[in-house]
């Protein structure tokens, strides 16, 4: 077994550098036993610089990179601001719809129900269209502050909705792939 060991970290000489062609300033000589004896002097190797631009040309390409982020992200912004109101739009369209038609249903449900149960279904339709009015009259920033409220206040309830809703939204895509 101890002919199949490799040996372990052996050292190799560091290569032998040739000297520039101008002389240093200051020889510097080493205290080991191997160059004590030795009178040349021991040259220390040049550090190699990286091309780099000077001092103004970098800070003109940070400044054109920062205001060029800058831009992006103002057009980023805008455009999810313009999204963000289009489904908005679109949203209290949607609520105000429904709002109709529990409104509408409500005849029909007091002559197959009941009375008592038609005025449940009319006082539904006014909280579904007060609540799409109440959306059409903020804007988008404070509808986001609502919500993180609201998911701050009532985190299961919150998470509960988010579950139906994406449950509804997903019935919604299955059917409407079966149809087309």
């Amino acid at each position: 077994m101890a002919e199949t060991e490799k040996p372990k970290n052996t050292a190799k000489p560091a290569p032998v550098k040739k000297a520039a062609s101008k002389p240093a300033a200051k020889p510097v000589r080493s205290t080991t036993a191997s160059s004590a004896t030795s009178d040349a002097p021991a040259v220390a190797p040049k550090a190699v610089a990286k091309a780099q631009p000077s001092k103004g040309k970098a800070d003109n390409v940070k400044a054109k990179v920062k205001s060029d982020m800058n831009d992006f992200k103002a057009q980023a912004t805008d455009s999810a601001r313009a999204a963000a109101t289009k489904g908005k739009d679109r949203a209290t369209e949607a609520v105000g719809s429904i709002g109709k038609l529990i409104r509408d249903s409500a005849a029909q449900i007091d002559d197959n129900v009941g009375k008592q149960y038609g005025d449940y279904a009319r006082s539904a339709a006014d909280m579904v269209e007060g609540f799409a009015g109440k959306m059409d009259a903020k804007d988008i920033d404070a509808l986001a502050d609502d919500a993180r409220h609201f998911v701050r206040k009532s985190p299961a309830v919150a998470i509960g909705a988010a579950a139906a809703i994406g449950f509804v939204l997903a019935r919604l895509v299955r059917s409407g792939g079966k149809d087309a």
